[in-house]
């Protein structure tokens, strides 16, 4: 995968550093997360690159937006790109694992976002960085579901990307955590394919669940217009 910087409308995410590069997931859940007006703080659990933080400090006027990211090289790469950013003085990453973090910090936050770690077939021919970062051990859905139920606030929300195949599972698992689905969109490369990625954001409260499916492609490198809608303010060429 390229190393080359990826220019977004109003930021620049350099990448040279790190294992785990711009991806389609990221874009879809920074772009896909319903904010409100009122939230003030954000943190982003496993920044990679920062994408996602910096994608919510275009979106919101949050004054605090943290993230955590545990591998050295993606933290040093995460505050480069919070530096040259024009946020920076609202953007901060820690250098810790989620587990630690938990443990260690008393703010709690308005809403609570992660691209997380899974298994992927591939996981054994991947460089070891990368392999870590997609691999659900180093941080388990159960580790963070307790560490987002234990950080947000009462009124607050979180939201997360995982493989379709782990939806009903993690619904259930997060249920134990007292947080419960909103929201939810099941994502397709284009009308044939099969459902590959699932949205989902929860609060602390039980509510009517908002369902619809995102279909990304029409052929290859024709984006459907709700795709297009979701990610322009970002893409340079949406």
């Amino acid at each position: 995968m390229s190393n080359k910087p990826f220019q977004f409308k109003q930021f620049v995410i350099q990448q040279d550093k790190t294992a785990m590069k711009v991806g389609t997931d990221g874009v879809l859940l920074g772009s896909w997360v319903k904010l409100q007006d009122e939230f003030n703080s954000i943190l982003d659990v496993g920044s990679g690159t920062g994408l996602i933080a910096l994608m919510l400090a275009q979106r919101s006027y949050a004054e605090t937006i943290d993230a955590i990211e545990l591998n050295e090289d993606a933290h040093e790469q995460t505050i480069e790109n919070f530096e040259n950013s024009t946020w920076s003085d609202r953007l901060f990453c820690y250098h810790a694992s989620f587990q630690e973090f938990t443990e260690e910090i008393d703010e709690l936050y308005d809403l609570i976002i992660s691209n997380p770690p899974f298994y992927t077939s591939t996981f054994k021919k991947l460089p070891s960085e990368r392999a870590m970062a997609r691999h659900s051990e180093s941080l388990s859905f159960k580790e963070l579901l307790y560490g987002t139920s234990k950080l947000l606030k009462d009124t607050g929300t979180c939201a997360f990307i995982i493989p379709f195949e782990e939806e009903a599972y993690f619904i259930e698992l997060a249920k134990q955590y007292h947080l419960f689905p909103n929201r939810i969109t099941r994502v397709r490369g284009n009308e044939q394919a099969e459902i590959k990625r699932s949205l989902l954001q929860f609060s602390k409260m039980e509510t009517t669940i908002e369902t619809s499916e995102l279909i990304i492609e029409i052929t290859r490198h024709k984006y459907t217009n709700v795709y297009k809608n979701l990610v322009k303010d970002f893409y340079l060429k949406m």
